[in-house]
């Protein structure tokens, strides 16, 4: 493996490498910075998440090293493809009565020392399984949209089902854009793609109506969950509770103006802002370093989801392309709603920020992902060295 590595480094794009490099080591350094109270009033070491989160990233390097030196072919092994796909539906349902509930939601599997959060996977392997299937019936998607879309459609609906009851409606919402924008880049007509993003808005402008009109009265909405629209429509006025993270991320992000009060000088992350170091570690990032650095790493962070849609546009290969704008509209999507929530733009998810937030399976995720973009764009460099020859 390690000479397949060094054979293929040639077609290295150190356009996706690098960023990705530079922003995971980032993460880890202000998972350190915004976990350091935390952990000592949890009575562990102040390194505890620092540590963990360097082993994930590591492991997340290796991983994506592997998966860019595969051969491409290997990439579309059906069989694969369908045992990923089943055993994520199988890892979600078994999460619903045996897994580990946090914060009031089944999302994780304990395994000992971590725990797994297959909500997670479930988003590389969706996107993986579709830009399979959706590359090998494209011509039938143009003549018979509805009829190429069954199949796919019902395994998409189980999955959303079983991540939106854990409930964990933030990953479901990712991995509904995800499939929206593949079926749409997999070659249905303008005319259809408009009326289903039309009926998408209007449903989801819809359900917040009624949130809005009827609160915990309906039946699928629990009160934490109702809390969050509470905090979004006017965080000041439930400042004291539902508003707590959004007013004291205001607060952080104020503090720290254009230059920040120094890396580890934060004192919204001493108590006053839940889970500072997943969900609003952007805030500690913002005092910290002030809009300068976040500016930074958005740019960087902006900068790598353009390269890997450059790449999906290149690529002539019909799975390779639709790989690149599913990994692309996860980072777009998850960052954009983490982002939003921590702006007061969105209601608060508990969605986190990628490479830069606590998390040991986002940080595989991404790295799986960061390794398939690499091999795709491999592939390209490589065929274009074969045709100049």
């Amino acid at each position: 493996m390690i000479k397949k590595i060094i054979n293929k480094l040639k077609y290295l794009d150190q356009f996706i490498f690098i960023p990705y490099f530079i922003l995971s080591i980032f993460g880890i350094l202000m998972v350190y910075s915004a976990s350091s109270y935390a952990v000592i009033s949890q009575g562990k070491p102040p390194e505890y998440y620092f540590l963990r989160q360097a082993v994930f990233v590591c492991i997340g390097l290796f991983i994506s090293m592997f998966i860019f030196s595969i051969k491409y072919s290997h990439l579309k092994y059906k069989k694969l493809i369908k045992y990923t796909i089943i055993f994520t539906v199988l890892l979600l349902a078994y999460l619903l009565v045996f897994g580990e509930e946090i914060n009031g939601a089944k999302g994780w599997i304990d395994i000992g020392i971590v725990g797994i959060q297959p909500a997670e996977f479930a988003k590389i392997s969706v996107i993986w399984y579709f830009a399979y299937i959706f590359s090998r019936r494209q011509q039938q998607i143009i003549r018979n949209f509805w009829s190429s879309m069954k199949q796919p459609a019902y395994l998409f609906g189980i999955i959303l089902f079983l991540i939106v009851i854990q409930p964990d409606v933030g990953g479901a919402v990712i991995i509904l854009f995800i499939g929206i924008i593949m079926i749409f880049a997999s070659g249905v007509s303008t005319k259809l793609g408009v009326t289903i993003g039309t009926l998408g808005i209007a449903l989801i402008l819809g359900a917040v109506e009624l949130v809005r009109a009827f609160g915990t009265r309906l039946p699928f909405l629990q009160l934490y969950q109702y809390n969050r629209f509470l905090a979004f429509w006017d965080p000041f006025e439930v400042s004291e509770s539902a508003g707590l993270q959004l007013v004291n991320s205001y607060y952080a992000l104020s503090r720290g103006g254009v230059l920040g009060v120094g890396i580890g000088q934060s004192v919204q992350k001493t108590g006053y802002l839940p889970e500072p170091y997943t969900d609003f570690i952007i805030s500690i990032l913002g005092e910290e370093l002030g809009l300068l650095g976040v500016v930074m790493i958005l740019s960087l962070f902006c900068f790598l989801i353009l390269r890997i849609y450059l790449i999906a546009i290149r690529t002539k290969d019909s799975f390779g392309s639709l790989l690149c704008i599913g990994i692309a509209t996860m980072f777009l999507v998850q960052g954009s709603i983490n982002l939003g929530g921590v702006l007061g733009l969105l209601p608060i998810t508990g969605v986190t920020f990628p490479f830069v937030s606590y998390g040991g399976s986002s940080a595989l995720v991404l790295a799986i992902s960061i390794g398939l973009v690499l091999n795709v764009s491999a592939m390209n460099k490589k065929n274009e060295v074969e045709k100049i020859k």
